[in-house]
């Protein structure tokens, strides 16, 4: 809930300044005009004191496509939309998605659509729910379109959570070899140290690297931590805020070994089954590419897409640039066409959205059983490279003994 600041005048025609708490603009000159006040101006304030704190999106995914499948069920048996917002507000465990959804209860009583109460709050409804939302009412088929969405929502989210669970096994890995070896940096290789220092002898390169290094991460261990939490800043406001930098980091995701591929396959079934549930719910082409470059999540592959508009709209075909472009595959480009002469677009991006959501399926087995391996081999090079910096100096020490 936001905090909108406001001008206005009481019953009396004095004029009032304040703030009011609100989901969005409506609802804050609604409560206004409940507390006899006739607002001029309403603006949601800035101030980091007055705003609601949320940590990450407003309501998680899969509360979301909880509502969307227990919404499309509703609608299905017959409930009236009304009832159904009703019943949903109160069963939902997301404390904003339930104060939205009885702002849009009260909106839905008043006479409003569901698809422009929706759409007055973006961060909870995206523009490919309330656009499909709206085609199902013009349609008169909005039970078969939430149930198209719910199914939709459901597969993007499955997808998600394979390319996290593939990401997270070696990420973790990882952290545990980082701390390993801190471990046996600020413990073990200073009391070995100490005893090297003993012994006139001259120890091994290997040795002397450990050592320094050692002694580097005990003394300067604050200067490494500051770079990467200002490394980590720069490149979080980079990806917010640059869009050449957002552009560079993920063209370079793609072009990673291994992952790049696993990346470009897992964006390339999203946009498929986005625009498949687009079309299938007879959102016009334009319309739902543009939808579609917002929910691919990946700029380079929506710079694609936008010349994929752009080509649309000069009258040529939606395969032409596509064929052009390194990140779509010809399979891709080819089903398009055939879907474009047949008319069948909409069924063609189906069978493509299939087609590369197996193929993630394979390339995630695959990587979790080629990982694996990799990553043992890695913890015991880097150990054992620091033992072997230990061992070697005591058996010469051994020896002159």
């Amino acid at each position: 809930m936001a905090t909108y600041k406001y001008v206005g005048r009481d019953k009396s025609g004095r004029m009032k300044r304040g703030t009011v708490s609100a989901v969005n603009k409506t609802e804050a000159a609604k409560k206004l005009r409940e507390l006899g006040v006739s607002p001029r101006e309403i603006f949601e304030t800035k101030s980091v004191l007055q705003k609601e704190i949320t940590i990450g999106n407003a309501v998680k995914q899969q509360d979301f496509v909880l509502y969307v499948r227990q919404f499309a069920t509703l609608i299905r048996a017959g409930i009236t939309i009304v009832d159904a917002t009703n019943i949903l507000a109160k069963q939902t465990e997301s404390k904003m998605l339930k104060k939205v959804l009885g702002v849009v209860e009260e909106d839905l009583r008043s006479g409003i659509a569901f698809s422009d109460a929706a759409e007055k709050h973006p961060k909870i409804f995206p523009p490919m729910f309330v656009n499909m939302v709206r085609a199902g009412e013009v349609t008169g088929s909005l039970d078969e379109t939430l149930d198209r969405l719910a199914t939709y929502l459901e597969k993007q989210y499955n997808l998600k959570k394979k390319i996290q669970s593939t990401m997270a096994y070696p990420i973790t890995l990882l952290i545990v070899i980082i701390a390993v070896v801190i471990f046996l940096m600020v413990t073990i290789i200073p009391s070995f140290s100490s005893l090297f220092s003993q012994f006139d002898a001259e120890l091994p390169a290997i040795t002397k690297f450990m050592m320094n290094l050692s002694s580097g991460v005990q003394h300067y261990w604050w200067i490494a931590f500051l770079v990467l939490m200002l490394l980590i800043l720069l490149f979080s406001i980079g990806m917010k805020q640059n869009d050449r930098f957002q552009y560079g980091v993920h063209l370079f995701l793609l072009k990673m070994p291994i992952f790049g591929k696993l990346l470009q396959k897992s964006a390339i079934a999203r946009l498929s089954r986005t625009l498949s549930s687009l079309f299938s719910s007879a959102i016009p082409i334009l319309q739902a590419l543009t939808i579609a470059e917002k929910v691919v999540g990946n700029p380079v592959i929506g710079k694609v897409i936008s010349d994929a508009r752009d080509s649309l709209e000069k009258g040529d075909q939606l395969s032409d640039p596509l064929s052009k472009s390194w990140v779509i595959p010809p399979l891709v480009t080819q089903m398009v066409a055939v879907g474009e002469q047949t008319g069948q677009l909409d069924f063609m991006f189906s069978k493509i959205a299939d087609f590369y959501e197996e193929e993630v399926d394979r390339t995630v087995d695959g990587l979790k059983s080629l990982i694996e391996p990799i990553m043992i081999v890695l913890l015991a090079v880097v150990v054992g490279t620091i033992v072997l910096s230990i061992m070697v100096p005591i058996f010469q020490i051994y020896q002159q003994v």
